[in-house]
């Protein structure tokens, strides 16, 4: 048996996977995100040890017999989170999350030092965990001067099981750290957060061993000894591990918290000035490209809090028949834009409304704000070099057929279903254990799961949502002039 742990946003999932990749058993430990102001976003580790046993609690009350067969564990995780700590591994604040903003001063000026771009493939994003550092640095002082430790959050968990120091590629890929390209450290960069290389964790491989479960822990769950913990990986590239993206030319549209346009790449492909991701991929000698949109399901979510319907009720509203784009349009930037504008201030908007624009008519603007947002990714792809056919799609949002229509005939792109089965990061993770504890091959473990069903585009509307996406970029420019 395996287990995959993924720390999201909102939980820890905990996954049960048999030896032939069958699904023993999930269950998930909740988590809030506390955000004490505008732009914040944190959470307490402490939190996603709790989580992390309540869901492991829960396989070993449903499934005991099989959790004490695991013999490797994989993790995946929220990437980018500054979890820092001290001499003695306490923590010394809250760990800053993802899409936390507080940091675009300090993200400015790293990204300003050429040698960021040019050693990562990257711009210095707000959320990315260096400029959180310089934050720190600059604002808590007497904290930086005692950061002995920074670890990402499945890191966090990682130590937690094995006492181990350690993080793997596509995860530290995200912090403006590391070399992209020679999947290193790089002391030059860390120098210039004054920071030093003893200060990160050692540097695995994903489907590399990276530690063994603690004696304490596997006694209480049931487990023999020698349990190995895998490197793991992010949780967008534990998705791709999960979906099988792990060749040229495979890509998926995840529609979660966030939105990921994700190309698998055989080759390290940096464009920065196109506000694409080239992180590692979690698979050796493999990298992969990623446009990021801040919010996906949450501008769904956003809309469900003010209108008091559930986001369910609010796409069932627009039945399944595609409609061509209303007079109204909504830019999704309610926490600010990763792809393609790099933009921490940004903020959403409707624009075009009337007397006739109903519930219904602000439920499709918004699907379709999402969609164009995904759409610009994609126009980020093609000017990083890569060329996409098809993408699969996956995450919460892909239970809405009337969603994925829009996406597919935004992107004039057949989008791929994967056939029934959670394909997600947890199974990525459960994967990358499989591979570190039975030294199996990557490429076979990572298998693509069968296509159920295509969900091509509405070719008679390509050409309104082309008109109505050419007018989407258009308000980004005159949005910003507006709030500045």
């Amino acid at each position: 048996m395996y287990l995959g742990l993924d720390l999201g946003t909102s939980g820890v999932k905990a996954m049960l996977m048999d030896e032939e990749q069958r699904i023993v058993g999930s269950a998930t430990g909740a988590l809030d995100v506390d955000r004490p102001h505008p732009g914040w976003s944190e959470q307490n580790p402490a939190d996603w040890i709790r989580a992390a046993e309540e869901a492991i609690a829960q396989l070993k009350a449903a499934h005991a017999e099989a959790l004490a067969a695991v013999r490797g564990i994989g993790l995946s995780g929220q990437m980018h989170g500054a979890t820092l700590l001290d001499e003695g591994d306490a923590v010394l604040r809250p760990c800053i999350l993802w899409n936390d903003t507080r940091s675009f001063r300090e993200a400015e000026a790293l990204d300003g030092d050429p040698q960021f771009r040019a050693l990562t493939g990257n711009i210095v994003f707000p959320g990315f965990t260096a400029p959180k550092l310089a934050w720190v640095r600059e604002n808590e002082p007497e904290i930086f001067a005692r950061v002995r430790w920074v670890l990402l959050p499945k890191d966090y968990l990682r130590l937690w099981l094995t006492g181990e120091h350690m993080s793997e590629m596509s995860d530290s890929a995200g912090t403006s750290w590391l070399d992209t390209g020679k999947r290193k450290w790089s002391t030059s960069l860390l120098a210039a957060t004054h920071l030093e290389e003893r200060q990160m964790p050692e540097l695995v491989e994903g489907t590399d061993a990276a530690g063994t479960v603690r004696p304490e822990l596997a006694s209480r769950w049931g487990m023999g000894s020698g349990v190995l913990v895998a490197g793991g990986a992010g949780d967008n590239a534990a998705s791709a591990c999960g979906m099988g993206t792990v060749g040229e030319g495979q890509a998926f549209v995840s529609l979660g918290t966030s939105g990921v346009l994700f190309a698998a790449n055989a080759s390290y492909l940096p464009n920065p000035e196109s506000a694409v991701h080239a992180f590692c991929h979690a698979l050796p000698n493999t990298w992969h490209q990623m446009g990021v949109i801040l919010s996906a399901t949450d501008a769904l979510n956003w809309h469900s809090g003010v209108t008091g319907r559930s986001a369910a009720d609010l796409t069932g509203e627009l039945g399944e028949s595609l409609r061509a784009p209303g007079s109204a349009t909504f830019l999704p930037y309610l926490s600010g834009e990763r792809t393609p504008h790099n933009d921490a201030a940004i903020r959403g908007a409707f624009v075009g409304l009337g007397h006739e624009s109903s519930r219904p008519l602000l439920t499709q603007a918004v699907l379709e704000g999402v969609s164009f947002a995904i759409r610009d990714s994609l126009e980020a792809l093609r000017a990083a070099g890569t060329q996409l056919e098809r993408v699969t799609a996956i995450g919460g949002g892909s239970r809405s057929r009337y969603w994925l229509k829009s996406i597919a005939t935004a992107l004039n792109l057949p989008v791929d279903l994967p056939a029934d089965g959670d394909f997600g990061a947890a199974f990525g993770a459960a994967r990358l254990g499989l591979i570190a504890a039975a030294d199996a091959d990557p490429v076979a473990v990572c298998a693509a799961p069968e296509t159920a069903e295509t969900i091509a585009p509405e070719g008679p509307l390509v050409q309104a949502y082309e008109d109505a996406y050419q007018r989407y970029r258009r308000l980004y420019p005159a949005l910003k002039g507006a709030m500045s």
